[in-house]
C-alpha cells in the first residue's frame, strides 16, 4: 500500500473546492478508513492526481484545525479528533467499563501485536498466567484473528492482529507500532517482561479446510 501511494503522491494535480468537499464528505461518513482505490473508484470520472490532489489538500487543511485531523491509518485515511482531546470525547459518550479492554487484555493484545503470529502457550509463557478467555475477548472484539496452526505438534491456532486493531489504536500498518515501552505507558499497563520488539516468526501454516478464524478455541488450544 505504502508503493501505492508514493505513487498516487509523486503525480498529484489540482483539486477544485468542489471534488475537496466530496473528498472530505467520502471520508468523514465512512465508518472504516477510506483508501485511494476506493476514492478512485466512487470518483471515476475524475482524473486519479486530481483525487491525489484533493486528499493532500485536505490533510494540509485539517493540520491547522485544533479539534480534528485527517489522519493515514490501516491503508486509508479517517477524520478524527485529537489524541489530546480524546479524554473530553470519552465524557461525551459516557463511555462503560465493559467497552474498555482490561489491562490482561491489553497485555495480551500487545505480546500478539510485537511477537505475531504467536500461539496461545507462547502467550502464556510471555505473560506467565493462562489467556484462552482473554484470547475469547480479543476475538469477539475483532482485534486480532486466527491466522493459522504452527507446524508443531498439536498444531496449534496462530494468532494475529487484524485491521481493525490498526484502526483502534491509529497506525498506518504494523511497522507504526511504538517501542513496547512506550506502547505500555500510553496505555497504563506494566510491559510483560519476556515481551521485546517485533520479529519474522516461522511455522505460519493455512487453516484446514472448514476452519474458520471466528470459531470458538477448542479445548487444546486454550493453554
Amino acid at each position: 500500500m505504502a508503493d501505492e501511494q508514493n505513487t498516487h503522491t509523486s503525480s498529484v494535480g489540482t483539486a477544485s473546492a468542489e471534488l475537496r468537499a466530496i473528498v472530505e464528505a467520502l471520508i468523514f461518513a465512512s465508518p472504516e478508513p477510506v483508501t485511494f482505490k476506493m476514492l478512485f473508484k466512487l470518483l471515476a470520472d475524475e482524473p486519479q492526481e486530481d483525487v491525489v490532489a484533493a486528499v493532500e489538500e485536505l490533510k494540509a487543511d485539517y493540520e491547522q484545525r485544533p479539534g480534528l485531523q485527517c489522519v493515514e491509518v490501516a491503508g486509508g485515511f479517517q477524520i478524527v479528533t485529537r489524541p489530546e482531546l480524546h479524554e473530553w470525547v470519552r465524557r461525551l459518550f459516557h463511555e462503560r467499563s465493559t467497552q474498555k479492554l482490561t489491562v490482561q487484555a491489553l497485555e495480551t493484545l500487545a505480546v500478539i501485536a510485537y511477537k505475531q503470529p504467536i500461539t496461545a502457550l507462547e502467550i502464556s509463557e510471555v505473560r506467565g498466567v493462562n489467556t484462552s478467555g482473554v484470547l475469547a475477548t480479543l476475538l469477539e472484539r475483532h482485534l486480532i484473528k486466527i491466522v493459522g496452526r504452527k507446524n508443531v505438534v498439536g498444531r496449534p491456532f496462530l494468532y494475529a492482529t487484524t485491521k481493525e486493531f490498526l484502526i483502534r489504536f491509529g497506525l498506518r500498518d504494523l511497522g507504526d507500532l511504538p517501542k513496547i515501552g512506550d506502547m505500555a505507558e500510553a496505555l497504563g499497563f506494566d510491559p510483560p517482561g519476556g515481551l521485546s520488539e517485533l520479529e519474522p516468526r516461522e511455522g505460519l501454516l493455512p487453516l484446514a479446510e472448514g476452519e474458520r478464524p471466528g470459531d470458538e478455541l477448542p479445548e487444546s488450544s486454550a493453554s
